[in-house]
């Protein structure tokens, strides 16, 4: 059994972002008259034909017609839309990487769940040049992100409907309320790669959506780039075939067929880059693993990368079954984190270089079950995505060097945390949502609960609630709920004292 020196406080932050580098943003208003809507920048334009809903205000004077411009989301109340639920995003996408420009059209499928005069979708930048609905026109506005839909025709509660979107411009990166610690969304690697980190509310920087964990949707990508670049994406990877348009480009299509939360969608396009499967994994985890490497990495991985099936394995002891088909990383040149995208994270090559490696490694891939499988309601219950990933670092710890030496790196990391004088992960500052507290308290809540309610309770418990809430999301009185019933323990207090105080 190899041994290793316990570890310091580790605040793995999966993701970080900046403050928003924007100025205030225009609105635009367009009537869709004919197929070809135009959309314009800068001052407002608004066309003379009016489509009026066709109900009235309810008795509280909200008109019932109108999807609200939020999902109701504690803390950031305008993310994401009320009054449908998407099923499905198709991603037509053209990446220029000579003039970094980006030509894209979206089909988004939903269903209505109550009357809709008009509907929201989050989408920041670019500019829309068609939109329709269920083939005809449609009248829209947009103001910041909320892009407002007015439908031809209103419509139905369980109604299906079809919006495509066709935009383009140059993509970057945004900001978000969330922190400001670096610029999210789409951004550019130092040897021209283009990926997209989106937690927690980028994805409408780069496509329209309803940007929340609450509306999972499935999705398909087809990228075209030019020959020599390759694109990777999450799920599974489809095939190149030849410019659909006659170009001397190259279209590379990726689905995932599970459902998503919009900020795990990414591509990742770079020159040289190449899908690799690791075998040694691939036997290991029982599914298969695939790496998407820059030319340098290719046949040149970290020793570590190699003991990712392991990980998938021994996670599996203490989660239960791997929620996904597949599983991989891919590397990027700038960005000084991880994120843990659907069964496609993305590395900074600092940390993939770096001691912690392995452990970040088995922090991004705990979040496959816990965070895209299992996830959150609301934003303010992060914790239940990166306490349960920090705690997977201490199994990976116990799984390797044994039952002392887990019990020797959680008693350092009290330590740590008693000094750090972290905010309570159960109320994180909106402003400062990916703090240490949600890592490291959260942690080490689950490590106290182990002991609380005994090894066979709380794995039951971890098993229970990942099986549960497959595909699905959760709170964090869910988790308090269901651990009181495995456990027949009163645990109010137990939560109480480690979530708030």
């Amino acid at each position: 059994m190899r041994r290793r020196q316990p570890l310091p406080l580790l605040v793995l932050f999966a993701l970080v972002a900046a403050a928003c580098t924007a100025g205030p943003a225009a609105t635009t208003t367009t009537t869709a008259t004919t197929a070809t809507p135009t959309a314009t920048t800068g001052s407002p334009s608004t066309t003379t034909t009016t489509l009026a809903p066709s109900t009235t205000p309810n008795a509280s004077g909200v008109d019932d017609a109108v999807g609200s411009a939020g999902i109701g989301d504690e803390y950031y109340p305008t993310l994401g839309n009320g009054g449908y639920d998407v099923a499905h995003y198709d991603l037509e996408m053209r990446y220029t990487p000579a003039t970094n420009l980006l030509a894209a059209s979206v089909t988004i499928e939903a269903i209505a769940t109550q009357n809709l005069a008009t509907f929201n979708l989050d989408f920041e930048g670019f500019e829309i040049s068609d939109l329709t609905l269920n083939d005809n026109p449609a009248e829209y506005e947009r103001q910041g992100r909320e892009l407002t839909i007015t439908p031809p025709v209103p419509l139905q509660p369980g109604g299906l409907f079809t919006v495509n979107i066709a935009y383009a411009g140059k993509p970057g990166a945004v900001g978000s309320p969330a922190f400001s610690r670096v610029s999210m969304g789409w951004r550019e690697g130092p040897d021209g790669e283009q990926y997209v980190v989106a937690e927690p509310d980028a994805a409408n920087s780069w496509f329209p959506a309803n940007d929340h964990p609450l509306d999972k949707a499935t999705f398909r990508y087809r990228v075209t780039v030019p020959e020599g670049w390759a694109v990777g994406s999450t799920g599974e990877f489809l095939g190149t075939e030849p410019d659909h348009e006659g170009g001397d480009g190259i279209t590379f299509t990726w689905d995932m067929d599970e459902p998503m939360a919009p900020y795990l969608a990414t591509v990742i396009i770079g020159e040289g880059y190449q899908l690799v499967e690791d075998r040694v994994s691939t036997e290991a985890a029982g599914i298969p693993i695939r790496n998407f490497l820059p030319p340098d990495l290719v046949g040149n991985e970290p020793a570590v990368l190699f003991e990712t099936g392991e990980m998938v394995a021994a996670l599996e002891e203490s989660f239960g079954p791997y929620p996904f088909d597949r599983y991989g990383i891919t590397v990027v040149g700038d960005f000084p984190a991880a994120l843990e995208n659907q069964t496609m994270s993305i590395f900074g090559r600092g940390i993939a270089g770096s001691p912690i490696f392995e452990f970040v490694l088995v922090h991004e891939l705990a979040h496959q079950w816990f965070g895209n499988s299992v996830s959150l309601e609301q934003w303010k219950d992060i914790w239940l995505n990166e306490g349960f990933a920090t705690y997977a670092e201490l199994l990976w710890i116990e799984h390797r060097e044994g039952h002392a030496v887990y019990e020797e790196v959680v008693a350092n990391r009290r330590q740590a945390a008693s000094a750090a004088n972290f905010s309570p992960p159960g109320e994180p500052p909106p402003t400062d949502l990916f703090n240490g507290g949600v890592y490291q308290l959260g942690g080490l809540l689950l490590a106290d609960l182990r002991e609380e309610i005994g090894d066979d309770r709380f794995f039951d418990l971890l098993r229970i609630y990942a099986r549960e809430n497959r595909n699905g999301h959760a709170s964090t009185e869910d988790f308090i709920e269901l651990a009181e019933t495995v456990s027949g323990q009163e645990l109010e207090e137990f939560f109480d004292s480690r979530l708030y105080s």
